[in-house]
C-alpha cells in the first residue's frame, strides 16, 4: 500500500465513483460478502496468498465484524487505499498484522503477513530474505525495549525512521496501481 504510488497514480473521482457503482450494482443488498470481494478484485481462486491477503485486507476494514462490508466501510476501504495518508496507512497495515486485536504484534504475526507478501512479490522478483529473515531485522529495528512484541507507537516509529522497514510494514503489494489497471475491468 505505498504512499509513494497513491500520489504517482491517484485515482479521480469519476474512477472512484465507478468503483462505488460497481459496489451498488454487484451488492444490491448493500452488504458486499467476502466471495463478492473477492470476484470484485479478480482474485482468482488458484492463488492462496492473494486469496488470503485478500480476506485480511476484508476483515480489516469489516469495523462492526459481521463479515460483509456496508457500503460506507467499502467507501472508506477504498479512500484509505486509494488516497490515504501515510500515517493513517500505517495504522490500517499495523490492524492487518494484529490478528488476534491485542494492540500488539507478536512474531507469529508478522510472519503470517510476511509470509504472504513474500508469495505475491516472490512471483515479482523483488524478495531477497526469507520471511523468517524478515521478521528477525523487522522485531531488530522496530521492538526498542525489546519485550517481543510491536506497539503501535514502535510500529510507527520505527517505519518513518528506516526506509527499508517501511517498506515491509506498509504491505506495500501497489494496490493502487492493482486498482487502478483494473478498473475498467469489473464485470
Amino acid at each position: 500500500m505505498g504512499q509513494e504510488e497513491s500520489h504517482n497514480e491517484e485515482m479521480d473521482l469519476a474512477q472512484i465513483q465507478e468503483l462505488c457503482i460497481v459496489f451498488m450494482k454487484e451488492c444490491p443488498s448493500g452488504a458486499l460478502h467476502l466471495h463478492e470481494f473477492k470476484r470484485i478484485f479478480g482474485v482468482p481462486s488458484t492463488s492462496e496468498e492473494e486469496s488470503l491477503y485478500m480476506e485480511t485486507i476484508f476483515r480489516s476494514f469489516d469495523t462492526n465484524k459481521d463479515n460483509a462490508l456496508d457500503f460506507l466501510e467499502y467507501v472508506a476501504a477504498l479512500h484509505l487505499i486509494l488516497r490515504g495518508n501515510l500515517e493513517d496507512r500505517l495504522k490500517w497495515s499495523f490492524k492487518m498484522y494484529d490478528k488476534d486485536g491485542n494492540g500488539k504484534l507478536d512474531r507469529h504475526e508478522v510472519k503470517r503477513i510476511i509470509r504472504i507478501i513474500y508469495k505475491i512479490k516472490l512471483q515479482r522478483n523483488d524478495m531477497n530474505m526469507s520471511p523468517s529473515e524478515i521478521c528477525d531485522r523487522i522485531f531488530e529495528l522496530v521492538d526498542q525495549n525489546k519485550d517481543g512484541q510491536i506497539t503501535l507507537s514502535e510500529f510507527m516509529e520505527g517505519a518513518q525512521k528506516d526506509e527499508w522497514v517501511m517498506r515491509m510494514l506498509k504491505l506495500d503489494v501497489n494496490a493502487t496501481g492493482w486498482v487502478i489497471q483494473n478498473c475498467g475491468k469489473f464485470p
